[in-house]
């Protein structure tokens, strides 16, 4: 099994702004239902608050958080060990915040990373990524349209052992 860490970010590293993405792009949204569909996705709290605190549909939701919270739809971890633990039975993709993603980097051997060619205002930013540490195995063009005005690609990279 393992840790894909899977995010979409603009050229100038933002993820986020309001606690909410800062962009409109359904062929990533697309994607990334289609990446995490069936599978075994981990977030922050405040992640989970952007969702409404809804569960996504067809995945087993775990969120990560220091509070001792119930939430519906959800299984509550609080450690990254947790988690890690969880990746020895299934495939796990870490699906922010920038929090979560700094503290899975380390035991993440994917990451798939939508990249829009475009600077963004945002206030939350990806982690630093050491890249010389990872391996692009493919990179798929996206098509930029009336409803998704941004150029941009799926990247798939695996780490370098």
């Amino acid at each position: 099994m393992g840790i894909t860490m899977i995010w979409a970010m603009s050229a100038n590293g933002v993820i986020g702004r309001d606690n909410g993405m800062p962009w409109r792009l359904p062929k990533d949204m697309d994607f990334f239902k289609a990446q995490t569909t069936g599978h075994t996705i981990i977030m922050g709290r405040k992640t989970w608050e952007s969702l409404r605190g809804r569960a996504l549909p067809n995945r087993r939701n775990v969120v990560l958080t220091r509070q001792a919270l119930v939430l519906p739809g959800a299984e509550v971890i609080h450690s990254v060990m947790e988690g890690v633990e969880l990746a020895k039975e299934e495939e796990l993709f870490v699906i922010g915040g920038a929090k979560v993603y700094e503290e899975f980097l380390p035991y993440a051997d994917q990451l798939i990373v939508t990249r829009i060619r475009e600077t963004i205002d945002g206030d939350t930013y990806m982690p630093d990524i050491n890249w010389d540490e990872w391996d692009l195995m493919e990179e798929i063009q996206g098509e930029k349209d009336e409803k998704n005005p941004y150029e941009f690609s799926f990247q798939f990279y695996r780490k370098i052992v």
